[in-house]
């Protein structure tokens, strides 16, 4: 839903700054999924492997901080290297 919403704002180029946009969705969306108690993902993962949702929740929140973390810096040097 999000993505051609975005596309749409970009005049229909498709420019390095469009692709890290794209980036910048998808990359918050399952950052969202996997940071999400709720997630059904989450959810159905700690159903699967017999573990305690919220134990599970806790083991993979440092890992999807982290990329999260990287990711913004990531993003924050690109938006300076364009400007």
């Amino acid at each position: 839903i999000a993505l051609p919403m975005a596309f749409s704002m970009t005049g229909g180029q498709l420019t390095p700054t469009v692709v890290a946009v794209f980036a910048a969705v998808a990359g918050g969306g399952v950052f969202g999924d996997h940071c999400s108690p709720l997630s059904d993902t989450t959810i159905l993962s700690s159903m699967g492997s017999a573990a305690d949702h919220l134990d599970h929740v806790k083991t993979q929140l440092p890992y999807a901080l982290t990329c999260g973390a990287l990711a913004a810096v990531a993003y924050l040097i690109l938006g300076f290297a364009v400007a």
